[in-house]
């Protein structure tokens, strides 16, 4: 499935962005990014439909005025507590009469994989392929025209509660636009700043959002574990609030300026009180009485959730930790602490056309939406995420148009 524009929507608790792209002679470059408000989400689910369809316009509108385009269909970032994901197997025989591996066989198998034990009020978002088996070979990534008779399918299958999508896809229709599909917002985080190296040894992507932190774990270049967890920047933002008895605005610059990076008793700042009559001053070491141990309980239940659910002899080689969450001064050295693997930043990259302004966190999930929807099901190419002239890249580009 291939797209000349292609645009993704992020509707955040914190903000909504819409990203649109096209295709250039080296891949996709972003031609037009917009941002809102978000006031009608909580957490990964809608609470309000009219302010959640404000944000989707507004963010929408300035995205096709900076590109020049009009933008009809949007792929949709879904997170929150109803997301559900696991693994499972599926097998067929190949229907050709010369034993060999069609692109029909592949989809029937893929199909044969989603039938699993599903409640009637959940449905299945993604189906992704993790490897292949042809005649007991495992690890085959395309067996398409391999010789064999018996085709099986490892995947990973993320599902989630029919009910908030349907009210999520019902904001982006009221909004004028039409779903070109949904796609699990740590999955399109993953397609912006993971490398194919990283996904091989085996990495956890945790992406801090303002009301979910949203987890996807790779190993052997695929997903292999995906999860939420109901917590965000924002709870920190109300800690912080609380404690130093300030307004949520004066609470967030303190959080962005020191979060918990500075040492203790380093520093004193002045915030205004709650009233905004008067100012009080306080210490770094205040601040950090706050913010450390929020940040330690996110990343322990996000650690909890891996442990108990990824196999411990999957060698995994570092966290990377994106969303605006990941700016907050500190929390590298906390996240190393906690996971006891190397901790880097991730920012979204290889895509043409990005600028200063959005090679940050917090737009990871946005410019993932168009890199990993551009490929539908399957995870974006080197020649789409890198804008790359190699030859490698683009004949891996060519493979997965193919293959799509």
């Amino acid at each position: 499935m291939k797209h000349e524009t292609v645009c993704g929507l992020d509707i955040g608790t914190t903000k909504t962005c819409a990203v649109v792209a096209v295709e250039g002679p080296n891949g996709l470059e972003i031609v037009g990014f917009g941002e809102a408000p978000s006031l009608g989400m909580r957490k990964g689910v809608v609470v309000d439909l009219e302010a959640t369809i404000k944000s989707i316009e507004a963010a929408t509108e300035k995205a096709e005025r900076m590109a020049g385009v009009h933008v009809s269909e949007v792929f949709v970032g879904i997170t929150g507590e109803h997301i559900r994901s696991t693994n499972n197997r599926a097998v067929v025989a190949t229907i050709s009469e010369d034993r060999e591996v069609g692109s029909a066989d592949v989809r029937r198998v893929v199909e044969a994989s989603k039938i699993i034990n599903l409640p009637a009020d959940r449905q299945i978002i993604h189906a992704l392929p993790r490897y292949f088996t042809v005649d007991g070979q495992e690890g085959v990534e395309d067996p398409v025209g391999m010789a064999g008779g018996r085709l099986e399918v490892d995947t990973h299958i993320v599902t989630g509660g029919t009910t908030f999508i349907t009210n999520v896809l019902k904001c982006v229709h009221r909004a004028g636009l039409e779903s070109a599909g949904l796609v699990f917002e740590p999955l399109a985080s993953s397609a912006a700043t993971l490398v194919p190296e990283e996904k091989q040894v085996g990495v956890v992507l945790l992406d801090i959002g303002g009301g979910t932190s949203d987890i996807a774990v790779y190993s052997l270049g695929s997903a292999i574990y995906t999860a939420t967890v109901p917590v965000g920047g924002n709870i920190l933002t109300n800690d912080v609030s609380l404690g130093l008895k300030t307004s949520l605005a004066e609470a967030e610059e303190v959080k962005k300026q020191f979060g918990a990076g500075i040492e203790d008793g380093a520093q004193t700042f002045t915030v205004r009180t709650l009233d905004g009559r008067t100012s009080k001053e306080l210490t770094t070491q205040q601040l950090k009485a706050i913010v450390v141990p929020r940040v330690l309980e996110t990343l322990r239940m996000a650690k909890q959730k891996i442990v108990e659910n990824v196999p411990r002899d999957l060698v995994l080689g570092e966290v990377v930790l994106t969303g605006g969450g990941s700016l907050l001064p500190g929390i590298a050295p906390i996240a190393e602490d906690v996971f006891g693997l190397p901790v880097r930043i991730g920012t979204p990259s290889g895509i043409g056309g990005l600028t200063d302004a959005i090679t940050m966190p917090q737009f990871s999930t946005a410019i993932g939406l168009v890199l990993f929807g551009a490929n539908g099901e399957y995870e974006p190419s080197e020649g789409a995420r890198r804008g790359a002239g190699s030859l490698f890249a683009k004949l891996r580009k060519w493979l997965v148009e193919l293959w799509n």
